[in-house]
């Protein structure tokens, strides 16, 4: 088990850890959560060794396997494959260890290699690192691409490959699912759902939390609190607890009501049952998680639109690509106020290249794209951040927009993001990859569109931020079209699903539940084609082998036999002496003690031969591998 017994850790003038002591068993799986700078990656490196605590003792068993995404990824020309597959140590080390003894290390028992080889699943080694690169979005021409080829997010994509591949006791997983699609995301939780080891994982996905974890880790106030139970449970446990602490009732009161208005409203306006339920259990659990995050930093809403033409925006017949690529076609979207469209799909299915189409970023190939007078598009996707002045304050970025509104209405709307007091006026260039991205949606609020187009918005926001931002778009006039891989945003605010799939987009009749399972089909059937090419693949490197293995074997034979017929010829002859009688004299002991001593060893020598000899004929007797 891991305990850590009065903890304290200081880094730089901040204090994460005051005297936290905890325990954690083998096999449980633990989510670990809190805002940003509270600690999390900094526990992750305490029980790495990276880092080392100020006070107390922090214990793992010495035996344990770690496993952990490398943050970084050096530009190697080696296939993609081998690179995942070095993620496992001791199989990659038999390996070489077999490969040794078939070029002539006679010190290696090449049968006992295979046998441990067998053992830990080697042969099946390059099958399983396909499967996982396969579920993480890689095709099988990509598993052999040098690792060189890849971009920064794909990389991190094969780093997590490469720790899933090890056949780790304890798995650190610091938000895998930045870089992953939705797809990815669905596969990599029924993974780690399956996982026997012990599991701490840091991630900001409320869904991907529940589905797999079985206790809750939160850090807060230099405390470390470990709740039994997944992160909808601690919410619950947490609102209490708030609730209770700080008198904050009556305003949860109010937000529960505001919550359960909307639900009614919704309920009259859906037109499919699933995506109806599916979204009333969102916002019903939206009243739990408004009461445990009462206490948040961040509190604002979506300004009302100054018009509202209908329709907003139409794509008729619509082409979106690059040049002569066509990445979907035959589109036909029409946007009207108050729809609320989710996109699913792959990574590179063309869900950002449609989006840049209705954004007016891309022009189609061909077709119509149609806008309604008096539309004001809130586009925002990660690139936006780019395009902060990075010299410049949030103020200062909101004064371009409206430099006549006075200072101190902008920095009240600004605190709604959390950019009080001197932040307001700080340079863009200290901030975090979160801080970024909440001043980015705050500009975008700030111009009042009446269509909003958001593309992975969540990234880098913490649970209060994200809360903030799902209980603002619930409030929000006009239309909204979401990509995004946090399903508890994606249920709470999208009251249709559009499915963009080998160039094309259709409205998808289902909820979220529905396009797991759409997932899970297309996979089996995916793995029903390709199974048997890689059982055979498996089958006849097993046989190469095996094949090798009795090559050498049969050569050890022979090298035996040359011995034995040696060592007979030779205690031949020292039996041929010991039979004159004439060496029993007194006078010729000291020979006759020579000869029976030559004798002895002689004798030793054979049986060990002997004794090699039938095991190597017990290995070429063997069956080959199947």
């Amino acid at each position: 088990m891991i305990q850590l017994q009065h903890v304290s850790l200081t880094r730089g003038a901040k204090t994460l850890f005051n005297d936290a002591s905890l325990t954690l068993f083998p096999g449980q799986k633990i989510g670990v959560t809190g805002g940003n700078g509270c600690g999390k990656s900094s526990l992750f490196a305490l029980l790495q060794g990276q880092l080392l605590a100020d006070r107390g003792q922090v214990d793992l068993p010495a035996s344990w396997q770690i496993a952990h995404v490398a943050q970084e990824t050096p530009a190697l020309p080696m296939p993609a494959i081998e690179f995942v597959m070095d993620g496992d140590g001791p199989m990659r080390a038999l390996e070489q260890a077999i490969l040794a003894g078939e070029q002539g290390d006679g010190g290696l028992d090449l049968g006992e290699l295979h046998a441990r080889f067998a053992d830990i699943g080697g042969y099946a080694a390059r099958a399983r690192a396909a499967t996982l690169m396969n579920g993480l979005g890689f095709s099988q021409a990509a598993c052999s691409m040098p690792v060189a080829s890849f971009s920064g997010g794909w990389r991190m994509r094969l780093n997590l490959a490469r720790a899933l591949m090890c056949r780790s006791d304890l798995l650190l997983l610091d938000e895998p699912t930045n870089h992953l699609d939705l797809e990815a995301i669905l596969w990599l939780e029924d993974w780690l759902s399956a996982y026997d080891g012990t599991l701490l994982l840091i991630s900001h996905d409320r869904d991907f939390l529940d589905s797999i974890t079985s206790h809750t880790l939160h850090i807060e106030h230099e405390e470390i609190t470990l709740y039994t139970g997944n992160y909808s449970i601690f919410e619950s446990v947490r609102a209490e607890r708030l609730a209770y602490q700080q008198n904050l009732r009556e305003r949860q009161q109010r937000q529960r009501a505001h919550l359960e208005s909307f639900i009614e409203r919704f309920r009259a306006k859906a037109t499919k049952a699933r995506q109806a339920q599916s979204r009333i259990k969102a916002l019903a659990r939206m009243a739990v998680a408004d009461a445990a995050y009462a206490d948040s930093p961040f509190s604002f809403s979506f300004l009302k639109p100054e018009r509202t033409p209908d329709p907003l925006l139409v794509l008729s017949k619509a082409r979106a690509g690059y040049g002569d690529k066509v990445i979907v076609d035959q589109l036909e979207i029409s946007l009207r106020n108050g729809d609320r469209l989710g996109i699913l799909g792959s990574n590179g299915s063309g869900k950002s290249t449609l989006v840049k189409v209705l954004a007016g970023i891309l022009a189609p190939l061909a077709g119509q794209r149609t806008t309604g007078q008096g539309m004001r598009i809130g586009y925002f996707a990660q690139h936006q951040l780019e395009q902060l002045d990075p010299e410049e304050s949030p103020l200062q970025h909101l004064l371009q927009l409206s430099p006549d509104v006075p200072e101190q209405a902008l920095r009240d709307f600004l605190g709604g993001f959390n950019f009080r007091g001197d932040m307001a006026l700080q340079a863009c260039r200290h901030f975090s990859g979160g801080e970024k991205t909440r001043l980015a949606l705050a500009l975008l609020i700030w111009q009042k569109p009446n269509l909003i187009l958001l593309d992975e918005p969540t990234n880098h926001l913490d649970m209060d931020m994200r809360q903030a931002l799902d209980t603002a778009l619930q409030d929000f006039d006009g239309a909204m079209v979401l990509i995004s891989h946090d399903r508890a945003l994606l249920e709470s605010t999208c009251d249709q699903f559009l499915l963009v799939d080998q160039g094309k987009a259709a409205l998808f009749d289902g909820d979220l539940d529905d396009y797991r399972q759409w997932l899970r089909n297309r996979q089996n059937a995916s793995v029903a084609t390709q199974e048997s090419p890689s059982r055979g693949r498996e089958q006849h490197e097993r046989k190469r082998q095996h094949e090798a293995e009795q090559r050498k074997l049969a050569k050890m034979v022979s090298k035996l036999e040359d011995t034995m017929a040696e060592l007979e010829q030779k205690l031949a002859t020292i039996e041929t002496s010991l039979a004159d009688n004439d060496l029993y004299a007194g006078q010729r002991n000291e020979e006759l003690q020579t000869l029976l001593a030559r004798q002895s060893e002689l004798k030793s020598r054979l049986e060990a031969v002997e004794t090699e000899w039938l095991q190597a004929q017990e290995g070429m007797a063997g069956q080959p591998a199947s």
